[in-house]
């Protein structure tokens, strides 16, 4: 997965900027929200035409109360939110939280990209993840995406990616200037720098701010 922020939340619950609400059952299950947090003191690395970087992983979990039933079809989860629709992911590695956001949005920082039963269903070059547990099994994954746009900026060295305005100075900012389709080639940006999703065969291409 090069060039990608690879990482996942796990949610027993819910895991985004605002948390998810849960309610309490008399079995004494627990739901908890687990997810990835970004690599190496934020996001992965852009790829330029010469490097390729490794991105790691790890898992950071929230604890929260059980649902009224602990029995659900695989891929259903407390948070709901479908294919396309744009997340506010953020909080701690133990106190992870997800909201909706409207894509484009100064809070929509990813998007949903697809929707497994379990997270390593997860399509390998997918930015991120949120997952639903029940006692530790998980019943549902959001895969997500950054939610790039064009001429749009990130803030890309936190936890989490967070949208900025592009004439703002921060340490690890980008501005988006293309995405090409049907390519996994650094090379073809103009900027020679980029996030590749190589098994989608895209290239978003960046400068730094």
């Amino acid at each position: 997965m090069p060039g990608q922020l690879t990482s996942g939340r796990l949610a027993m619950a819910a895991f985004a900027m605002t948390a998810a609400a849960l309610t309490t059952v008399a079995c004494g299950s627990t739901i908890s929200g687990t997810a990835q947090p970004a690599v190496d003191n934020g996001t992965v690395p852009a790829v330029s035409a010469t490097s390729t970087p490794k991105p790691t992983s790890s898992l950071a979990t929230t604890s929260k109360p059980a649902p009224t039933t602990t029995t659900r079809a695989p891929g259903e989860t407390d948070f709901e939110a479908e294919v396309n629709d744009c997340v506010k992911l953020g909080g701690t590695t133990t106190d992870a939280t997800i909201d909706k956001a409207s894509c484009g949005s100064r809070e929509a920082n990813y998007k949903v990209i697809e929707k497994q039963p379990k997270s390593s269903q997860c399509i390998g070059d997918a930015d991120n993840y949120y997952a639903e547990t029940i006692n530790g099994v998980e019943v549902g994954a959001f895969c997500l995406d950054i939610d790039w746009e064009v001429e749009g900026c990130m803030d890309v060295g936190g936890d989490d990616p967070q949208r900025i305005d592009c004439s703002a100075t921060v340490g690890k900012g980008v501005k988006v200037t293309d995405i090409k389709h049907g390519t996994a080639d650094v090379g073809d940006c103009g900027s020679g720098t980029g996030y590749v999703y190589d098994q989608r065969h895209f290239v978003v291409c960046v400068q730094d701010l």
